[in-house]
């Protein structure tokens, strides 16, 4: 019975997966003619069925309002931090001593999605002065522009708490 369980959620991830990519074909063509359909189709069937697990951020979504306002808030967070590290980095590129010290440093995250997870090392690649360089399992390694602490929980809590706290209730 699970199996079968199992196999029906299977299928209707792979038919959700192949609607949605659709979609998104035909508003990124922008007409339904017989060949664009059938192009849209075939390339919708083919990634839903060699991707069954899903490709996109919505795969381990948490459809949930707290996890709707959890990502409105995530992104509002990330724009703020994304404006804060820019301006950390341009006074840093503008000084005439360079006041860095380079490095990487182990931090850890609480996620237990891999999406979640994935979520969380692109937002610290995409704020200037972090880059995730590794993932394996709880832990990221970043390379850190001006490392301000070696120790994990500090490091932790200046990396990945606040995009962590929005990222654990939409994704888990």
């Amino acid at each position: 019975m699970e199996a079968k369980v199992r196999a029906m959620a299977r299928t209707r991830s792979t038919a959700v997966m192949f609607a949605t990519l659709l979609l998104f074909w035909l508003m990124l063509i922008g007409n339904l003619t017989l060949d664009a359909l059938i192009v849209g189709v075939l390339a919708s069937l083919v990634i839903a069925v060699l991707y069954p697990n899903g490709i996109s951020f919505f795969t381990e979504l948490r459809a949930t309002p707290e996890a709707f306002v959890a990502g409105l808030r995530y992104y509002g967070y990330f724009f703020k931090e994304l404006v804060k590290s820019n301006l950390r980095l341009t006074a840093i590129v503008l000084s005439p001593s360079l006041p860095i010290r380079p490095g990487i440093v182990k931090v850890r995250t609480r996620l237990r999605s891999r999406m979640g997870r994935l979520m969380l090392a692109n937002s610290i690649t995409l704020t200037p002065g972090t880059l995730t360089v590794e993932m394996d399992s709880e832990w990221l390694y970043v390379h850190w522009t001006n490392v301000e602490s070696d120790d994990i929980e500090a490091a932790t809590g200046a990396i990945v708490a606040g995009f962590e706290r929005y990222l654990e209730v939409i994704y888990g």
